[in-house]
């Protein structure tokens, strides 16, 4: 059974960082592409970051890029997102998920961990 366990979210001043985690189990995460994604109040979830299998490769949606690092610890079952030079516009829950591969930015699954918070204080 697929188990996403997000954390490490919280209030934070604009121009802060924090680094996301996201816990996996019952599968077996060397196999997927991962992302992460978010949805602010009022919006739809959006694609954010992307790790490929090994982890050697990431892209992100443009209005992270130079600031949000993904990375992916295979053995440990577990990514991450480092989060660095926040702002407001960053506010939002965080979810990791698979993706259907590494073009694609929608998630694989219809299962969503119960996500974590993050919110940035101008």
């Amino acid at each position: 059974q697929v188990e996403l366990i997000e954390s490490g979210g919280e209030l934070v001043q604009a121009g802060g960082s924090l680094r996301l985690s996201c816990s996996t189990t019952g599968f077996t995460l060397s196999y997927y592409v991962m992302g992460w994604f978010r949805q602010a109040p009022g919006k739809e979830r959006e694609f954010v970051a992307a790790t490929s299998w090994s982890g050697r490769d990431t892209r992100y949606v443009d209005s992270v890029k130079g600031r949000f690092t993904v990375s992916r610890d295979n053995p440990n079952h577990a990514i991450y997102l480092q989060m660095n030079s926040l702002k407001p516009e960053d506010t939002a829950v965080y979810y990791c998920n698979a993706l259907f591969n590494w073009t694609d930015d929608r998630a694989a699954w219809d299962y969503w961990g119960q996500g974590t918070q993050v919110t940035v204080a101008s």
